[in-house]
């Protein structure tokens, strides 16, 4: 184990754990800065895969309550309100049958810069036109949010198997366009976004675990407790941000990102 080795922990870990929630694409962050570290390969994507179990427990710890409650036998009826673990199943059934049918070819030939590029460039779009289309919301807090909302919130995510395009970011744009509240959405995006990484994570890393060996294992902690702390900060100043701003700062921030790796990749 190199310093350098260290060092990479560090920065990817810090690059996993603030983009992985904010609606800016953490794919086409991590493809940006893994190309400008000379860090790239089978080993990168192993890493690049673990070190979101740690962006994951965050969300776990934050939101602790809420997910012990789903634990219960009656979180799978709907009655009395509350969010329940019937929401967080008819969100995340739609994206986790399309990535699990198109899983092969998105890895394939989605998982490049001009993919990403495009997914940007396209979420920041799309992230406009709903902050456009908004009206006062009905839906202020997760908790009092509908089956039918949370199917449609899931349908937007399918958005996100494009790399680029930003789970948060798909997920967000559409509780807006349904009638959530900001904070609402994001909150909705965070949770059932556990289910679907930790899923996705366990079967990629099940894939590519003997490519692993123990003199990694330092590099791989260092990553994962880097991209736990500053996930956990970065989703609480999140939502306090979303309290009193839109997302449109974020969407012209996805286009300056589009514009530098353009030239990075193609312009040079």
């Amino acid at each position: 184990m190199t310093l350098s080795d260290n060092i990479i922990a560090v920065v990817i870990g810090v690059v996993e754990g603030l983009t992985e929630f904010l609606p800016v694409s953490s794919t086409g962050h991590m493809i940006l800065v893994g190309s400008l570290l000379g860090f790239e390969g089978e080993k990168a994507s192993v890493f690049e895969v673990f070190i979101q179990l740690g962006a994951i427990l965050s969300v776990f710890i934050l939101y602790r309550d809420k997910f012990l409650a789903m634990l219960k036998p009656q979180s799978l009826r709907v009655y009395g309100g509350g969010l329940t673990a019937l929401h967080v199943l008819v969100g995340i059934v739609p994206v986790m049958g399309i990535g699990y049918l198109l899983h092969k070819p998105i890895k394939t030939f989605l998982f490049a810069p001009q993919t990403v590029i495009v997914g940007l460039v396209a979420g920041a779009v799309l992230m406009l036109v709903a902050e456009k289309a908004a009206k006062r919301p009905v839906t202020r807090s997760v908790d009092n949010m509908t089956l039918s909302q949370a199917f449609w919130v899931g349908l937007f995510q399918i958005l996100s198997l494009w790399p680029g395009f930003s789970r948060s970011g798909s997920t967000i744009a559409g509780g807006l366009f349904l009638g959530m509240s900001r904070t609402a959405a994001a909150e909705f995006s965070f949770i059932i976004a556990v289910p679907i990484m930790l899923v996705a994570c366990i079967y990629d890393l099940l894939k590519i675990w003997d490519q692993l060996g123990s003199s990694d294992l330092l590099m791989f902690a260092i990553g994962f407790g880097v991209a736990f702390v500053t996930a956990y900060i970065s989703i609480v100043w999140f939502l306090r941000f979303l309290n009193n701003s839109t997302l449109a700062s974020f969407a012209y921030y996805r286009f300056i990102i589009a514009g530098v790796s353009y030239y990075y990749f193609f312009g040079r």
